[in-house]
């Protein structure tokens, strides 16, 4: 029975689900290791993480803010990533390299934050950049005294009068 049913699958159809399980498994692993990154570089400013497979070795390359802090003393920390990412991946010895990139983005940004606007350019950018924060003052507003409505055609008609009642009292 079950060999019957195996003829009818054509070599297409085989080659078509291994290649979409290819695809399933490679985004569960990248998945996972960006969950694992996560957790244990939060602090760090990790900021994501780049997979690239080639036939020798898998690179994994870690995104982050504060790289000092991820590398470790001596590179410490960034080997005892590597040799966790390996033993809990079920890669040989040696084939991962785990290299640590900081954002060109966030770099910029923290110079930009450094250094102050100055149109002459020597110090600092010269035009103002579009993240800059400005705080100006609130204008003074001037609160009527009385209620005034205005009509569109232009004619102003004069401030309705309120009669002034006896108050009502509230139980």
């Amino acid at each position: 029975m079950y060999f019957w049913l195996l003829l009818q699958i054509s070599p297409k159809d085989i080659i078509m689900s291994m290649f979409l399980y290819q695809f399933v498994s490679d985004g569960i692993f990248k998945a996972e290791l960006n969950e694992f990154l996560t957790r244990e570089l939060a602090e760090d400013g990790y900021s994501g993480v780049e997979v690239r497979v080639t036939p020798t070795r898998t690179e994994i390359i870690i995104l982050a803010t504060r790289t000092q802090n991820v590398l470790g003393e001596k590179g410490r920390r960034i080997r005892e990533l590597t040799a966790v990412v390996q033993k809990r991946f079920g890669f040989p010895e040696g084939s991962v390299e785990v290299r640590l990139v900081l954002n060109t983005g966030v770099l910029g940004i923290k110079v930009k934050i450094m250094l102050p606007w100055d149109p002459s350019g020597k110090i600092g950018p010269k035009k103002p950049l579009p993240d800059h924060v400005s705080i100006v003052e609130p204008k003074d507003e001037v609160l009527p005294t009385t209620p005034v409505s205005e009509q569109k055609g232009g004619t102003k008609p004069e401030a309705p009068v309120m009669p002034q009642g006896a108050p009502v009292p509230t139980p």
